[in-house]
């Protein structure tokens, strides 16, 4: 209607939901408390978090999980620099995220203003795009930019920054430059040629091996790589959060003999995986000297990158898998199921199985990791959504705990970010509350991981989220001491003098801290206690739990569980 007008805080809120976004997780204060009562006017569900940096996590994961950007909103200075880290761990592990952030008023810039800091500039590090509006008029075709951005091409995170007098500042509706919503990601796919060459080197291998990487899950590809690796009989390797995209108990899956398929493989297929230091960057010793690495990515860039590639696929990872599919179609090739190759591969997996059950099934007290485990993998539910960020306890736990379903593993990533579990979990929760009702979310932490977001258990009690939270603790970061160790400890003097590092307080009860809020909290230190406590809070489907599971401080993984996470480059 002409002359009707609208504010800033309005027009961010309009534009975001035209832009099809669902939830903005934030700490509001000035300036942009408005902003957040203006998302919820219009039908977008705001979250309100217990520090930005968990807020920025989390909405960096409703991006992973559905596709489509997060909002991340705080406030000016100190809110935005405690999101970099959120921004940063987005755009390493290519989640879709937006960020807003309020920022000094124009007139007082330069002038030493509440909190004024160069916010643009120090997001140009992070992200994909970082952008401030000239004006009210133009905030839907900003907005429009930094969605379309933050999904087109590789995936990452884009920055919006609001200056305070523009959240309440009225405009004319006629002057407004709207937007409708984006049109989805194009779909890319790769030249033909490439993708003949790609079979005939798959065809021609005597050792393959398939690695699906989180990037595989995120395109939704897991029906055509199914049926790649069934039609073609691939042995294939998930990386952690790529898990599920093929069930990892189908009877191809090598990922229990690991280090293994990587050392002996004579050709590697890369979906959507990148040779980082996840996969020991592609060199020996790690690999073969003579290993032919066919690569499959959205990203141009990447293709190369630490080994030179025999076959490079660029191009939407599920159209390209479809292009290997219909190539393979035509020659009827299966690799022999009978082969040297998988009789290795089939040993290696027997042996290293054989192992984790006897340390599962170990009866002394306090129990081990593996104990533990095997127990929770028993008394969860299948398709639940498992977050899980720690030392020992992600690594075991990626071994011990299988997928069934894609998108449903969320870890401390290719940027190996520790504090990442609970908005992980709050996000997966939302997000699975409005999407497939009923699906539990399973937060599993180390004591000292749960430390970095501990107060977020306040937040998921508010919004009454039943994850449950298993702590698996161990006293320490790594290892840590018994209560006994500790007293005697203390004799020497001053903690920060005498307690080693990597110790924490022992036997500390964070199940508390549920129990605090309203949810239900469990101390448990015997396989029987535990049990208990795990049938407990599966069955009520209601109410946020918390089990503290006390495991014996000087537990460790068996050697090379994990052979790239030592202590030296964590």
């Amino acid at each position: 209607m002409e002359g009707e007008s609208v504010s800033g805080a309005q027009l961010i809120a309009q534009a975001l939901r035209a832009q099809n976004i669902e939830y903005m997780f934030g700490i509001v204060g000035i300036p942009v408390t408005e902003i957040a009562v203006a998302a919820q006017a219009v039908g977008i569900k705001y979250v309100g978090m217990r520090n930005e940096q968990a807020a920025c996590y989390a909405a960096s994961a409703v991006g992973y999980l559905t596709g489509r950007p997060g909002v991340c909103l705080v406030v000016s200075g100190p809110g935005v620099l405690h999101t970099l880290g959120g921004m940063a761990n987005a755009t390493i592990n290519c989640w879709p995220l937006i960020v807003i952030g309020g920022s000094s008023d124009r007139n007082q810039e330069t002038m030493g203003a509440f909190q004024e800091f160069p916010q643009v500039e120090a997001g140009r590090l992070y992200n994909k795009l970082s952008v401030r509006p000239s004006s009210l008029e133009v905030i839907p075709a900003v907005i429009e930019k930094a969605v379309r951005t933050s999904m087109y091409g590789r995936p990452g995170s884009c920055y919006i920054d609001i200056p305070g007098d523009f959240v309440n500042l009225q405009v004319n509706k006629s002057s407004v430059k709207y937007m409708e919503c984006c049109l989805p990601p194009p779909i890319s796919m790769a030249d033909h040629s490439a993708v003949s060459k790609a079979a005939s080197v798959i065809a021609l291998s005597k050792q393959p091996l398939l690695i699906i990487g989180k990037g595989a899950a995120y395109s939704h590809a897991e029906n055509n790589i199914r049926k790649l690796v069934d039609l073609c009989g691939l042995p294939f390797l998930p990386t952690p959060m790529a898990k599920g995209v093929v069930p990892d108990n189908h009877p191809n899956c090598v990922a229990a003999a690991r280090s293994t398929a990587l050392q002996h493989a004579d050709v590697i297929i890369l979906l959507g995986a990148r040779l980082n230091w996840i996969l020991h960057f592609g060199l020996p010793p790690r690999y073969r000297q003579d290993v032919r690495v066919i690569q499959i990515d959205i990203c141009a860039e990447e293709l190369g990158n630490n080994v030179r590639p025999t076959a490079t696929l660029l191009g939407d990872l599920n159209a390209v898998t479809e292009q290997l599919l219909e190539e393979f179609n035509k020659r009827s090739w299966k690799y022999p199921s009978n082969s040297e190759w998988w009789q290795k591969l089939r040993e290696k997996i027997k042996n290293n199985m054989e192992r984790s059950k006897g340390l599962a099934l170990q009866k002394s007290l306090p129990m081990n990791y593996y104990t533990v485990f095997h127990h929770i993998r028993e008394l969860i539910p299948k398709d639940c959504i498992l977050v899980s960020e720690g030392a020992n306890t992600m690594d075991i736990g990626r071994t011990m705990l299988p997928n069934f379903y894609p998108r449903q593993r969320l870890d401390a990533g290719t940027f190996g970010t520790m504090g990442v579990g609970l908005g992980f979990a709050i996000a997966a929760a939302m997000v699975a509350r409005d999407h497939t009702p009923g699906r539990r979310v399973v937060c599993i932490e180390g004591d000292s991981a749960f430390g970095f977001s501990g107060m977020e258990v306040e937040t998921i009690c508010r919004y009454n989220l039943p994850i449950l939270i298993i702590v698996v603790n161990n006293n320490g970061i790594y290892t840590g001491l018994d209560a006994n160790s500790w007293e005697e400890m203390l004799k020497f003097g001053d903690p920060a003098t005498c307690v080693p590092p990597v110790s924490l307080l022992p036997n500390a009860h964070y199940e508390k801290i549920m129990s605090a809020f309203g949810g239900k909290g469990y101390f448990v230190k015997t396989p029987e206690e535990l049990q208990n406590a795990l049938r407990a809070s599966v069955t009520d489907k209601q109410t946020p739990s918390l089990i503290n599971v006390m495991i014996d401080p000087q537990s460790e993984r068996k050697k090379q569980e994990f052979p790239w996470l030592t202590r030296s480059n964590l």
